[in-house]
């Protein structure tokens, strides 16, 4: 549809489903609201079906039933639903420019429909509305009344916060309009607050009641409704589509200037969370509400509840979200509750300020702590698996720690405890986590084990070192240096290891002799230094001490003659220089 056609022509927004028990979305027409920059403002009109709502929607628009609203038998099936005026009113209010827009909704009580789908009809239009012009001919009926509790609920949810706290919606102006001749000498005013007087009920009938309710909430909402009469336009109500005003009761036509005068007074732009809507906010709206009164088999103020509070909770659930995210697990079981507790707090305090609904929103509330425990579920898995990952880490880093100081090729007590306190300490500083209670008891075995292996092979291996060193010096001190006071020390170191063990003592029980331990003393002093690895260096170090014997032997044996040597070391039987006399 050409959007120029659109902005000079009723169209719908709203239009029953195939059941005509649910609302869905009319496309047609919605692009021109959605091109609407302005503020806009809703004045809609709901009343009983044939009660002139149409035609009085004309008559505020200032249009000929031809070109405005279908009023009476040309009205056709089309026209179920929310209808809609496609050209703006523009008004200023309060120094704003503010565009206006006119609704028309299918009357109640029509045939072929149910009471559900008017109770819908009723619910769009008080929520959509800013001025909600209630069309009622001649006087308040009591299911007049019942018909505003839905209005009724709406206002307890949304409009009865706290000051300085946004409202979901601001509350649209109820003016009853009563379409009737003779007020016999009563106000409109007077005869609705009479209308909304509580009912005696000594039989204690449960409608009653529930109207009586109604009538207190009203009361209430006092401040937000105004009353206004309007005499019949004609005694022919057949042809008044026909009529200029000059055909019209004066009484009539000046009424209805001052009800558009009244009108224009007390509408407001449309205001949702906290701010203005302009067409596409409005049409955004609009499907929301859409969504929220279809719910269910009846539409509730419940529904609306959730759904202006769903981009509440995801914002509530974001900030949880966040706060555990930076947490950077794993951590431990206290820490992950703490901080779990802190941002749970933290989500409520923006639930509680930002919130809509009195009474449902307690529902509201127990989503978001259904949606906050099962992400918190989720982190405490995640911290499970994190931990056990770290955990295992540090397990098999001291795993492989322990098992190379098992295959040292000098070992080493020193060496050995060393590593097996830093792995020690390193796992405990490390990890963290509910995974570290089960790792530490694995941890204690590992290491016990470790330790037990370790004394039981080191004692063996040092043994062994010492009987083969005791050999290396005695092949040292007699072919390398010549030196005879080795000799004779390595001699008797190795026939000491090697017998008097093996008469006296054990293999065994040598370990826990004092002499042993003085060995063992002196061989860690020699093979364990914190700044260098003997254990790797021993090959080239030994390297290097064979070039320098070498290079002693070689280079450094050649002495002035004459010059004796003050160690016993081993020298040729004869002297080149002496002259032996030859025997006979």
């Amino acid at each position: 549809m050409n959007y120029l056609a659109v902005c000079n022509y009723r169209f719908p927004i709203v239009e029953p489903d195939y059941g005509h028990t649910k609302l869905r979305l009319s496309e047609q027409g919605l692009e021109a609201i959605r091109r609407i920059e302005n503020p806009i403002a809703i004045v809609g009109v709901i009343g009983p079906y044939r009660s002139g709502k149409s035609f009085l929607l004309n008559q505020l628009l200032s249009l000929s039933c031809d070109k405005g609203f279908g009023v009476g038998h040309m009205r056709d099936t089309k026209t179920k639903g929310v209808w809609i005026w496609g050209t703006p009113v523009e008004m200023d209010v309060d120094g704003s420019k503010v565009s206006v827009l006119y609704l028309d909704t299918e009357g109640f009580e029509s045939v072929g429909k149910s009471n559900v789908y008017d109770d819908r009809i009723f619910a769009l239009a008080t929520v959509l509305s800013s001025v909600l012009i209630y069309n009622l001919p001649e006087t308040v009926r009591e299911a007049d009344i019942s018909r505003l509790s839905f209005a009724v609920e709406i206002a307890e949810e949304f409009y009865g916060r706290s000051a300085g706290q946004d409202v979901a919606f601001e509350p649209a102006k109820l003016l009853w309009l009563i379409q009737r001749d003779f007020l016999q000498g009563k106000s409109v005013q007077q005869m609705v607050n009479e209308a909304l007087q509580r009912v005696p009920n000594d039989n204690g009938d449960k409608y009653i009641d529930e109207v009586n309710q109604i009538r207190d909430s009203l009361a209430v909402m006092g401040d937000n409704s105004t009353a206004f009469s309007l005499p019949q336009p004609h005694l022919q109500r057949t042809k008044l589509c026909d009529m200029e005003d000059k055909e019209l009761e004066p009484l009539y036509v000046k009424r209805r200037e001052e009800l558009k005068q009244l009108v224009a007074s007390i509408i407001k732009p449309k205001i949702v969370q906290g701010k203005t809507l302009n067409g596409r906010d409005f049409v955004s709206f609009l499907q929301q509400i859409l969504e929220a009164l279809n719910k269910g088999e009846i539409p509730s103020t419940g529904s609306l509840v959730e759904i202006f509070n769903k981009a509440i909770l995801e914002r509530c659930l974001k900030a949880y979200r966040d706060k555990m995210d930076g947490l950077g697990l794993p951590v431990t079981v206290e820490k992950l509750q703490q901080v779990h507790e802190m941002a749970n707090d933290e989500a409520r305090v923006i639930f509680d300020k930002q919130h809509f609904g009195k009474h449902h929103a307690a529902q509201s509330l127990l989503k978001l702590e259904d949606e906050i425990k099962k992400v918190y579920r989720n982190f405490l898995l995640a911290n499970e698996y994190q931990s056990s990952k770290l955990c295992e880490a540090r397990f098999s880093e001291c795993e492989d720690k322990m098992d190379h100081l098992q295959v040292l090729k000098l070992p080493s007590m020193a060496k050995f405890n060393a590593g097996f306190t830093h792995c020690n300490r390193s796992f405990v500083r490390e990890c963290v986590g509910p995974a570290k209670e089960s790792y530490e008891r694995r941890m204690s075995k590992m290491l016990a084990k470790s330790r037990a292996l370790f004394i039981k092979e080191y004692n063996n291996k040092l043994f062994n070192w010492l009987v083969t060193f005791s050999l290396v010096m005695v092949v040292v001190g007699r072919f390398v240096i010549k030196f005879f006071l080795l000799e004779i020390v390595a001699w008797v170191m190795f026939i000491f290891l090697e017998t008097y063990t093996r008469m006296f003592w054990s293999a065994e029980s040598l370990y826990y002799n004092p002499a042993w331990h003085i060995i063992v003393s002196s061989w860690e002093t020699i093979v364990y230094s914190p700044i260098l690895d003997l254990d790797r260096w021993a090959i080239p170090i030994v390297i290097m001490l064979a070039f320098g014997v070498l290079y002693w032997r070689c280079f450094g044996g050649r002495r002035k003659r004459g010059r004796g040597s003050l160690l016993p070391l081993y020298k040729n039987s004869y002297n080149k220089n002496a002259t032996r006399p030859r025997s006979d």
